[in-house]
């Protein structure tokens, strides 16, 4: 995977302590994003997704698995409130016939989703609470994911255990809702760089934690949910090179506490203090890293 997951970047040297939200939404799509697509594959493969499938994402931002279930013949929805950057990206991606700005909801199928499609299947992206994905005419979701991995960020699991709550009355009964989430840190190359998070943020304002074991299984419980299987994933994060390194493990926020407490230089330099055992001969960034899902059901 590494032709995939390794290439090359525009460099940001010299961009400011401001955050730019748009650059920074790039840097995800561009960079971070595709580490997980084994994740989004195995599971996709699993529940065989496909025609008859009707997804709804939470937390969707830029939208490549959603996508990549649309690829394969489903119908999908995404849904996400806290960035309209990213929501742009997605939109951009999945309806290619809009501007991409907020707003925008309905468009063209993405490319491989199928000649034909009902009009309450068409992709959707909506900036907001899970309930503002609600369609009466379409029919519920069979499908409910959040790929965005918890275990590593302090309170990261409440949250999600509020979207799941607020999402499967959109579900179907007896549909799959999938959760994902960082595997142990032994297994994840990428712990000892998430560690400057903790190092250098303030912990009265949130930081990286170690992921544990049942993380997965006391959220879908919390929710009401009916555990139905699991899985680990191989999720290796590659770089061209450090800078493209720094700025996709950057634009996943869970370095935002570190910049706040100290400055984007000093995490920056730390950041690539802690990527050089993980530089390659030929200057590329390799971390082997595993992820788990968790399948549960809508009773």
């Amino acid at each position: 995977m590494t032709p995939t997951l390794v290439r090359q970047h525009t460099s940001h040297a010299g961009a400011t302590p401001h955050v730019d939200l748009r650059a920074r939404a790039r840097d995800w799509s561009e960079i971070q994003e595709r580490m997980l697509v084994p994740l989004y594959e195995a599971v996709h493969e699993r529940l065989n997704v496909g025609e008859g499938t009707r997804v709804l994402g939470l937390g969707c931002g830029s939208g490549l698995a959603l996508l990549m279930a649309a690829s394969r013949g489903a119908a999908v929805t995404g849904v996400d409130s806290r960035s309209p950057e990213l929501l742009a990206l997605a939109r951009r991606r999945l309806l290619p016939g809009t501007s991409g700005e907020p707003g925008a909801s309905e468009g063209p199928q993405p490319p491989g989703a199928g000649a034909t499609r009902a009009p309450g299947d068409a992709p959707r992206i909506v900036e907001g609470p899970p309930e503002d994905a609600a369609d009466p005419t379409a029919p519920a979701f069979t499908l409910v994911t959040a790929f965005e991995p918890i275990g590593c960020l302090a309170g990261d699991s409440e949250g999600l255990g509020d979207l799941l709550t607020r999402a499967t009355p959109l579900a179907a009964r007896g549909a799959a809702v999938v959760l994902a989430g960082w595997g142990p840190p032994e297994r994840c190359a990428t712990t000892s760089v998430l560690r400057v998070a903790t190092k250098l943020s303030d912990p009265l304002r949130g930081s990286w934690r170690p992921a544990l074991r049942d993380d997965l299984e006391e959220v879908a419980q919390r929710a009401g949910l009916r555990p139905d299987g699991s899985g680990r994933v191989a999720c290796p994060f590659g770089y061209a090179d450090t800078d493209s390194a720094v700025r996709g493990l950057l634009s996943t926020g869970l370095f935002d506490a570190a910049v706040a407490a100290t400055d984007r230089v000093q995490v920056d330099k730390e950041l690539t203090e802690a990527l050089h055992p993980h530089r390659r001969p030929d200057g590329t960034v390799w971390m082997p890293n595993v992820f788990r899902y968790l399948i549960a059901r809508v009773p």
